[in-house]
């Protein structure tokens, strides 16, 4: 009874943080077709090769992707196919927080240390993204053997 009771009120705070960051996506892809509809219409100067639009620019779909990959890996939990939020997921998130801070980092004002530790960090994450994905690509592998030898026929002694 207090086991079902937990499972519920974990769905429910699930769908909840899914609701919450659905609308935020909405929001953000809204402001986003706006300012870029605003900056092409009324804006003769909008150019998307500026470095500073180009940063401005990506670091708004990086956000919006970051959320979709959070709101993703919250309905994984909440459909059951994992009890808890996976590794590689939240390495993943971590990857592209990164990959973010790169786009809209001005190189010329950043110091060496700086991009040093950046690149480090994406390094560290990309093994540990690479071993959890090998790890999960094997596991895979060994249930798919369980489920073909569970199935195979017994031969049947003449």
């Amino acid at each position: 009874m207090k086991e079902a009771l937990v499972i519920l009120v974990v769905l429910a705070v699930i769908l909840i943080l899914t609701g919450l960051i659905a609308i935020i996506v909405a929001l953000a892809v809204w402001n986003l077709t706006l300012k870029i509809l605003a900056g092409v219409i009324a804006s003769r100067d909008f150019d998307p090769t500026d470095y500073a639009v180009f940063q401005a620019l990506f670091g708004m779909i990086f956000t919006v992707i970051i959320a979709l990959e959070f709101k993703r890996s919250l309905l994984v939990v909440a459909e059951r196919r994992s009890s808890i939020v996976q590794v590689r997921t939240v390495v993943l998130i971590a990857l592209l927080a990164i990959v973010r801070k790169l786009l809209i980092l001005d190189m010329s004002a950043t110091d060496a240390l700086h991009l040093f530790a950046l690149a480090a960090a994406v390094l560290a994450l990309g093994c540990v993204y690479w071993l959890v994905r090998d790890q999960d690509s094997r596991e895979y592998e060994a249930r798919l053997l369980r489920q073909s030898t569970a199935r195979a026929p017994t031969p049947t002694p003449p």
